[in-house]
């Protein structure tokens, strides 16, 4: 990590089991990143993010979800999420990704701080 750029495959980044039938794939802490947050989570069938916000760390997150049939929930308000979906939610709102498919759903998650200081390029 001392090259300036890291190139990982998401199959080989440090996985992490977690609550809900879900494998967490460190990405952030794989690919070295400093400036905000990013994981992959594999949900396996019947399986979910548990519903939580990010009001005290005030993180808008963006859920990608990158295989699989999702179910993204907000605020209580259900919707299909299959793959392709992008998801952004503010950081007082519940949030929660749920997997009812019978294959494994990867979601790629990402997230910083509402008050990073980012600056939106001229063109986008």
């Amino acid at each position: 990590m001392d090259g300036g750029y890291e190139i990982v495959s998401i199959e080989d980044l440090e996985e992490m089991e977690g609550s809900g039938n879900c494998t967490w794939r460190l990405a952030r802490k794989g690919l070295g990143v400093g400036s905000f947050g990013m994981n992959v989570v594999d949900i396996g069938p019947g399986g979910e993010i548990p519903a939580h916000d990010e009001s005290e760390r005030d993180h808008e997150e963006v859920f990608i979800v990158i295989e699989g049939d999702a179910v993204a929930i907000v605020d209580g308000s259900e919707q299909p999420a299959p793959a392709g979906t992008m998801v952004r939610v503010s950081p007082q709102l519940q949030r929660q990704i749920r997997n009812d498919g019978d294959a494994t759903a990867r979601v790629l998650i990402i997230s910083a701080p509402v008050t990073s200081g980012y600056e939106p390029m001229g063109w986008g």
